[in-house]
């Protein structure tokens, strides 16, 4: 039984094969508000029909859109084989570009080489649409900005492709439009590039606010992919896995679902404005995981399109890099596995930022209130040991080196959960405040007292 697509419409196109008109079709996602779906292999009535050699067209389909369309399309767009019906299908994924207008290449931008999508076929663009869309065109791009320093190197970056298979040749910098019109590093490559001075900062606190800054780290003035997986490694730590028996089985479960959390950094990262040197924020509270991305949703893109799952990358160069590192995958994927995990309510924006915020289960609100309780009612009494489980996982951390080794000090402790000599020192203090542990003797020759 065959299987009937949905049919043609704003956002959906179907090819049965590659035909003449196929680069209007994506001109026409590319300027257009939300980008679009094109179909080679199913017919205009979504019946598939298949293509007989899905790796040749997937390679034409690339160089079409690569050298007949202006300006550059670079990570705009994504090619995905699929399977239907048992037939190989075609699946190309085009987001809305910010260098409006788009145009084929042979005919400029004109009326004839310029198309939009209106309903279910694309139109040709009038000369004064065709202004307004050029005059609204940002001035600022990654791309267009000159690095603040010519002196970069690309080792870490190379590494990074090697690692995949996918090695950088010496036309690397131009391939990956990490230069400016004149040849010129770009923001870009800077932000690539071994050392620059883009930091990414990451604070955690003792409670649910910002009152008691208990460690603040920086990843950064490093290759941004190298701070990114820093960034996601630190984050990893923090979102500790909770154990529950029951009489059945045993459940564990993040305080954050793992695979939103990610996406929800790729995404701040890559979608984050660099323009104005500020980079994206990464907080963890004792009921929260909040990330702060700077410039709000990118110009163009609505509210309703955002949570749609809708893709129109801010930085475009950017977004390919990541995507031929497959640290993301098809355009707006990001997007789609954050909202099958949580509402649209944790995020919030304004006009300069947006903010996502991962609660933590009730469960561990809860065991957070009844530790500080505790804390208050003991003073400086021993809290028995089954009261742990309510304490972060740093802390439990910490309690067992201490009782592995009662000498141990506070630079070994932070040698070996990672953590700086001045975060373990508070996070100590919060222990002996409440309870679970005591210093006998002095710093160089007492011993820790733990119950």
């Amino acid at each position: 039984m065959q299987t009937e697509f949905h049919t043609e419409s704003q956002t959906i196109e179907y090819k049965q094969e590659i035909s003449e008109s196929f680069e209007s079709e994506v001109v026409a996602f590319l300027n257009s508000k939300t980008g679009g779906h094109l179909y080679i292999g199913i017919a205009d009535d979504g019946n598939v029909v298949g293509v007989k050699n899905s790796d040749l067209v997937q390679r034409q389909v690339a160089d079409k859109i690569l050298n007949n369309i202006q300006p550059a399309t670079l990570g705009l767009f994504d090619i995905v084989a699929e399977r239907r019906d048992d037939k190989d299908v075609v699946h190309l994924i085009v987001s809305s570009g910010s260098e409006k207008p788009y145009y084929l290449k042979k005919f400029g931008m004109t009326s004839d080489g310029c198309f939009l999508r209106v309903g279910s076929s694309k139109r040709a663009m009038t000369d004064k649409m065709i202004m307004e869309q050029f005059s609204s065109r940002a001035k600022l791009s990654l791309g267009k900005i000159p690095s603040p320093r010519q002196d970069l190197t690309f080792a870490q970056l190379k590494i990074y492709y090697e690692e995949l298979g996918k090695p950088l040749n010496s036309q690397f910098a131009k391939s990956l439009e990490l230069l400016t019109p004149d040849g010129r590093f770009n923001y870009t490559a800077y932000l690539l590039a071994d050392e620059n001075g883009m930091s990414i900062k990451l604070a955690r606190y003792s409670g649910s606010d910002k009152y008691d800054l208990i460690e603040s780290e920086e990843f950064g003035n490093c290759c941004l992919v190298k701070a990114v997986k820093s960034v996601l490694t630190r984050l990893q730590v923090a979102n500790v896995t909770r154990t529950k028996i029951t009489p059945m089985e045993r459940k564990e479960s993040h305080l954050v679902e793992p695979i939103a959390l990610r996406e929800a950094v790729i995404n701040a990262v890559v979608h984050n404005d660099y323009t104005r040197e500020v980079p994206p924020l990464f907080e963890i509270f004792s009921d929260k995981i909040v990330i702060t991305t700077y410039g709000g949703l990118v110009e163009g893109l609505s509210k309703d399109d955002f949570f749609n799952c809708c893709s129109m990358p801010r930085n475009r160069e950017l977004m390919r890099v990541f995507h031929d590192l497959e640290l993301v995958e098809q355009l707006g994927s990001g997007m789609t596995r954050i909202m099958s995990y949580y509402k649209s309510d944790i995020f919030t924006f304004t006009s300069n930022f947006m903010k996502t915020t991962f609660d933590f289960a009730d469960e561990q609100k809860l065991g957070n209130k009844l530790g500080n309780k505790l804390g208050n009612k003991l003073g400086n009494e021993f809290a028995p040991k089954s009261q742990r489980k309510n304490l972060s996982e740093v802390r439990r951390r910490i309690l067992e080196l201490m009782e592995e080794d009662s000498r141990i000090s506070m630079t070994s402790i932070a040698q070996k959960l990672g953590y700086s000599v001045t975060a373990i020192e508070k996070n100590v203090d919060f222990l002996k405040e409440n309870g679970y542990v005591k210093r006998i003797g002095r710093t160089n020759s007492g011993y820790w007292k733990i119950k």
